[in-house]
């Protein structure tokens, strides 16, 4: 018997988390947290609620990126994980055709008509992956299409579909792939029109500053594609189950038919790593076209028990707890609190979002003492008006959000599903009194602006 005792070693070392990190894996990431005041030590969590050693809570409006859609150690979930580890499963043998993986591909098509066969992976970037390649095949063309500011994930296909500059600097060469404006139809047949097009991939919310994409974009595109003999892959990471007041964003407008469907984050239940590609029937068939190619495309952990077993319990979740009316119905409360605030405040421009995936865009004030104040933040670095809330937000109301991308002045909400109308007064709250103190122009908020200009120079 092995001594080794887990409760222990967190006991004796847990303290050491972030001097472990600085340590040992990415040493910017304590770094930063310590700059912008974000390390804090949770010690447990439940639903859309962090705790910290003394009890006090903090309401979680940022579900991990989205991979808490059903809030944070669901029971259901957690009891699923224990189940499947005590049936003692003979698991990833490669050579068998175990029943988990084929009973939530069978659930999750049933949740998205038109789509006919699943793959499963472990993550987001890996859903976009194998959409890439799949596309690519199925159709015997080399170009896929991407929209400007789009966010498909950091593994070099997907980095090459991936709108932001920032994070495809110094990764090159990519795929040579082509980017067009969100909801530019023409931009869209011009390039179909130069030939080689295999698919066009796009986020129904593009989660960097959180753009829905137009109204009827969607039709339209996967219209123009398919005459073009192009496919729309839809990728639904981070919009997908339920996040939107849809099970998929994609459905949120009538008359859209994606090929290719990209599923992972919230999936998972907050536990077992898993990441899904949905498809059609000839898809599949034609990547997949003979026993020699059985193993053309596969992951070592893919379609494990584990994250099978979470995926399986996660539906069951957002089923039984109605989570998708729910995200809606919140969604439209928040939405509709935080709009009302875009005539009292001038820094505040747009909100906007779909659901529970929300924006808040700050912008140029009008008056000219608070131009002055915000083009100091401004020549520092593009973004610190939105971290100058967020920080206050964390500190002083134990509200835990951030911005939504790199110079970005917009703060991104994407809560657990499981939040109330009373979570959702509980942020309006915290928001208002913190835009209230920056638009008086002085206090605590503008003090950290201070020393947030300060860092931007040091770093330059």
């Amino acid at each position: 018997m092995s001594d080794f005792d887990l409760k222990e070693l967190l006991a004796q070392r847990g303290a050491e988390r972030y001097e472990l990190h600085a340590r040992h894996l990415n040493h910017q990431q304590p770094r930063m947290l310590r700059t912008i005041g974000f390390d804090k030590v949770y010690e447990r969590a439940e639903g859309a609620l962090l705790f910290d050693a003394d009890g006090n809570d903090y309401l979680d409006m940022l579900a991990g990126f989205g991979v808490m859609g059903v809030g944070r150690n669901h029971p259901v979930v957690r009891q699923a994980l224990h189940d499947v580890l005590e049936a003692q499963l003979a698991d990833l043998t490669r050579f068998d055709c175990p029943p988990l993986p084929g009973l939530l591909a069978e659930r999750l098509l049933a949740l998205a008509p038109g789509m006919e066969r699943a793959y499963f992976g472990n993550s987001g970037t890996e859903a976009v992956e194998t959409a890439l390649k799949f596309a690519r095949y199925a159709t015997g063309r080399p170009r896929i299409l991407y929209c400007d500011h789009a966010f498909h994930g950091l593994t070099t296909g997907s980095l090459s579909v991936n709108g932001e500059a920032a994070f495809r600097r110094g990764f090159g060469p990519l795929l040579p792939d082509v980017a067009v404006p969100l909801g530019d139809l023409n931009a869209l047949e011009r390039e179909l029109r130069r030939g080689e097009v295999a698919a066009l991939i796009v986020e129904p919310v593009q989660g960097k500053g959180v753009h829905p994409a137009p109204p009827g974009y969607l039709a339209a595109a996967g219209e123009l594609l398919h005459r073009h003999g192009a496919l729309l892959i839809a990728d639904e990471v981070q919009t997908g189950l339920g996040r939107t007041g849809d099970f998929f964003a994609y459905q949120h407008e009538d008359g859209v038919q994606p090929d290719l469907v990209c599923v992972a984050k919230a999936l998972s239940g907050g536990y077992a790593p898993v990441g899904a590609t949905l498809g059609k029937e000839w898809i599949f068939r034609k990547v997949y076209s003979s026993m020699d190619r059985v193993q053309i495309h596969s992951a070592s952990f893919g379609a494990n028990a584990q994250a099978m077993a979470a995926g399986l319990a996660t539906l069951a979740v957002l089923e039984n707890e109605d989570l998708t009316a729910r995200a809606r119905r919140t969604g439209e409360v928040l939405h509709s609190r935080l709009s009302a605030l875009v005539g009292q405040y001038e820094m505040l421009h747009e909100v906007r979002g779909r659901g529970l995936m929300i924006g808040i865009e700050f912008g140029r004030p009008k008056s000219l003492k608070l131009r002055g104040r915000w083009a100091m933040l401004q020549a520092a670095r593009k973004g610190l008006f939105a971290q100058m809330v967020v920080v206050p937000l964390l500190q002083r109301h134990r509200i835990l959000t951030q911005v939504s991308g790199d110079e970005l002045e917009v703060i991104k909400l994407t809560p657990p599903l499981v939040i109330d109308e009373s979570d959702a007064d509980r942020f309006v709250r915290a928001f208002k009194e913190i835009m209230d103190e920056a638009h008086e122009g002085g206090g605590l908020v503008w003090e950290f602006g201070r020393n947030l200009i300060k860092q931007a120079a040091a770093n330059r």
